[in-house]
């Protein structure tokens, strides 16, 4: 099993949601998030005083899905999320030891 950290810019939300839908993934959480990578943010004008924002809005798409589904997403949102500049996110791809249904006790791939 592998968990997908997918940093996307908001716009971006509802294609991610409808590339995950198509690839299988039956459950993920949405984050509102802030931060800056590469972009570094922007200056910007208010009332003739300067200021910089570097904290720039994103949203964190997150879930758990079976190691053969993990190249449909990155393949798929890449393609629709990539404009090309920077800005457009990241994708963290991290190895999940187990998963257990609270509700059942199913394990593994049975508890997603």
């Amino acid at each position: 099993m592998k968990k997908l950290e997918i940093i996307i810019r908001p716009e971006k939300l509802e294609e991610v949601k409808s590339i995950l839908q198509k690839c299988g993934v039956t459950g993920l959480m949405i984050t509102n998030v802030m931060g800056y990578g590469n972009q570094r943010g922007f200056t910007q004008m208010y009332r003739g005083t300067e200021f910089e924002v570097n904290l720039l809005p994103k949203i964190k798409v997150e879930t758990v899905v079976s190691d053969d589904k993990v190249p449909c997403i990155i393949d798929n949102v890449r393609g629709v999320v990539a404009s090309g500049s920077p800005g457009d996110g990241k994708i963290f791809v991290y190895v999940v030891e187990d998963a257990i249904r609270i509700r059942t006790g199913e394990s593994g791939g049975g508890a997603l």
